[in-house]
């Protein structure tokens, strides 16, 4: 089996990222020229762009052991065992279900996305259930597939 790497884009998540960072700064130069800013402020500003920063990108790999997902620069990252899942699919994801790491309750789901609607459902051997986000879902799909066929083959 070749490995599977793609890395998805969330332009929607950079441009927030550019304008929130453009509104700190011009922030920090209005209070600043007038007042101290105090330095909470100041890391209130700094944790908010970290935090959509890491939500930028969203990279999957699939080898023949693992499906990993990891979030930007990597704070927020995720492993599946390709022994473990049972079914993988192509689905939508509706437009409430939002971007980012959500756990959703009817169904009872985690979903890991950066960007649009399509995503590829795994349904673990032990019932449960994620979704992770892609725009190419059909050969992310596929990728799961060879990799789930050649465990069984090893096994």
């Amino acid at each position: 089996m070749i490995p599977y790497k793609h890395t998805q884009i969330g332009y929607l998540m950079l441009g927030v990222l550019c304008v929130a960072l453009a509104f700190f700064i011009w922030i920090y130069g209005v209070i600043t020229a007038e007042t101290n800013m105090p330095n909470f402020a100041i890391g209130v500003m700094v944790f908010v762009v970290f935090i959509l920063a890491s939500f930028g990108t969203l990279k999957v790999s699939v080898d023949e052991q693992n499906v990993a997902i990891k979030f930007g620069y990597g704070i927020f990252r995720k492993r599946f065992l390709v022994s473990e899942i049972g079914s993988v699919k192509q689905v939508k994801n509706h437009w409430y279900y939002g971007w980012g790491i959500r756990l959703w309750f009817w169904p009872y789901m985690w979903i890991y996305n950066v960007s649009g609607f399509d995503a590829v459902e795994l349904i673990m051997k032990n019932g449960k259930m994620c979704r992770i986000g892609t725009d190419i879902p059909q050969e992310l799909e596929t990728a799961i597939g060879h990799a789930m066929s050649s465990v069984g083959k090893n096994s």
